[in-house]
């Protein structure tokens, strides 16, 4: 590279910077001045990630004067460049030295630095090319999203969770015994499902003795960020107005306070959520006289949102009525054809329903076939009912 003052020059590194003039050449040292940004930059000659600045007949440059000036010859003088032509305001023929260009120009487009020869250096391209086809393999992995949580991995936590999360929109029940890590599959399929784009928008409803524990669970393990709702979080938001529940991508909520504060249900109820994950599910009482009010609030939610996970250790703790009601939160249609009377309502469960099997299988068994009439998209390890 040769430098001369006043010569134009432009930052193949700092492209936003503007055009660069020379105003010191000292050694092997040049001096770069920025004027747009009022930067200054020092280079080695030899290794100067700087690009010359020329235009070509035929080219419009703009002035610093203001003007723009249609080039028609070039001409170097002393090391630096002026370019003859004539202004397209007036038509006037001027000559313009290249130290009085506009200095707001830049070269972004990659049309604009292909025609002015700032072209990287071709081992950086093949560097940026191995990078995109290493990304695009993991973004192919059909473990993407469940090997990236800080954990290790049960054989079982790992197969119901590439189950379930590879489906659109799962709408599942996880009914594994207590302690078999109904928590760290809920966060493998929120993670997975997060990371390949078919969620967005999760909301988490815990009972409040579990709400810190869920909001450090998903940070620890899965570096998911949740927010917790609470009377205080809501109160701020009311001050600046609008739906609280818009304001964050991953909320965390207790039961007791969506079922306490009825604007706090009406609020999430007109959010839209992609994924409804609730722990605890066997709270959600409900029978044939009356529903809870948990039950309820849920399957308001649960009707608007297209996912749905319901993670309970005892499904039958209130009775098999609510067992079956809670299944109705994953599929309204199915559930009430299959398992209520059509002599009753849509929501009331028949009285001839059939018991459990009470065959246990484990996660590397595939349960009986009569089994999954009842059960199609619903997942337990814990025991399949026929």
């Amino acid at each position: 590279m040769k430098f001369a003052l006043g010569q134009r020059w432009i930052s193949d590194a700092e492209s936003d910077l503007g055009l660069g003039t020379v105003v010191g050449i000292d050694g092997r040292m040049v001096t770069i001045l920025f004027p747009a940004s009022g930067e200054t930059r020092l280079y080695a000659m030899n290794e100067a990630p700087l690009t010359r600045v020329q235009f070509n007949p035929g080219d419009t440059v703009k002035s610093a004067q203001e003007f723009s000036l249609l080039v028609e010859r070039v001409e170097e003088v002393n090391q630096t460049l002026v370019y003859h032509g004539e202004r397209t305001d007036n038509g006037e023929a001027v000559s313009l030295r290249e130290t009085f260009l506009d200095h707001f120009i830049s070269f972004s487009s990659p049309q604009d630095r292909l025609f002015t020869g700032q072209i990287d250096r071709f081992d950086w391209f093949t560097l940026r090319y191995h990078s995109w086809q290493h990304v695009h393999q993991q973004q192919r992995n059909p473990l993407r999203g469940l090997v990236g949580g800080r954990l290790s991995l049960i054989p079982h936590q790992l197969h119901i969770a590439n189950e379930v999360s590879q489906r659109h929109a799962p709408r599942v029940l996880l009914s594994d015994e207590v302690g078999l890590g109904k928590t760290i599959e809920a966060g493998l399929i929120i993670h997975q499902q997060l990371l390949s784009g078919l969620a967005s928008r999760v909301l988490i409803v815990v009972p409040e003795s579990l709400q810190h524990q869920w909001l450090v669970e998903m940070l620890r393990r899965f570096n998911l960020k949740f927010a917790i709702f609470d009377d205080e979080r809501l109160t701020e938001a009311a001050a600046d107005g609008g739906n609280p529940f818009e304001t964050e991508q991953l909320v965390l909520l207790s039961l007791d306070f969506l079922t306490r504060k009825k604007a706090a249900f009406e609020a999430a109820a007109e959010t839209h959520w992609d994924l409804l994950v609730v722990d605890e599910a066997h709270h959600l009482s409900w029978s044939e006289t009356e529903a809870s009010t948990e039950y309820q609030r849920i399957e308001t939610l649960a009707q608007d949102t297209p996912g749905v996970i319901l993670l309970t250790a005892t499904p039958d703790q209130l009775g098999h009525q609510s067992h079956f009601a809670r299944l109705r939160l994953l599929d309204p249609a199915f559930m009430t054809t299959r398992l209520l009377s059509p002599k009753n309502s849509s929501t009331r469960p028949s009285r001839h329903w059939r018991a459990p099997c009470n065959r246990k299988y484990r996660y590397r068994h595939q349960p009986p076939k009569h089994c999954n009439s009842c059960y199609r998209d619903l997942i337990s390890i814990r025991s399949w009912h026929c």
